[in-house]
């Protein structure tokens, strides 16, 4: 039996412990061996405006899908504000093969992004698609 002395140190009842862990996915390790990295960048990165497109798609399925009730509930769940929302899901009333378009807008190997959103908010404006074809006409004329 122990002495009170050493009962007075021991925690009576469950004892919290806080740790951190680290989950890693074999094959998707963080260090990434020097030739893969090689090949990323040789490859470039994806438009701002193409993954902001992908975005908007993803948020409208999420509230098709009824995920989430509102854009509100979209902007709360993403800490954005409702009106960035609406500037993403706006990119939806471009005509579908703008869409397309955008989605597919080659790598960006360096420097700026050929097309910018604050561009393609102008194309998204025109209600015409029409009108919309002749803009983003324009605006790939201009970054060439």
């Amino acid at each position: 039996m122990t002495s009170p002395s050493k009962q007075a140190g021991r925690a009576m009842g469950p004892v919290p412990i806080t740790t951190t862990a680290r989950f890693v996915v074999p094959g998707r390790e963080r260090a990434a061996t020097p030739s893969r990295n090689a090949k990323s960048e040789s490859l470039g990165r994806v438009p701002r405006v193409a993954r902001l497109m992908a975005l908007a798609i993803r948020f409208d399925g999420l509230v098709r899908e009824g995920a989430v009730s509102t854009q509100a509930e979209l902007a709360a769940v993403g800490h954005v504000t409702r009106a960035r929302v609406t500037q993403i899901m706006n990119l939806l009333h471009l005509a579908p093969d703008l869409q397309e378009a955008v989605l597919h807008l080659p790598p960006v190997r360096a420097g700026r992004d050929p097309v910018t959103e604050h561009e393609l908010r102008k194309v998204v404006a025109k209600v015409e698609w029409s009108d919309q074809r002749l803009a983003w006409g324009q605006i790939l004329a201009s970054s060439s």
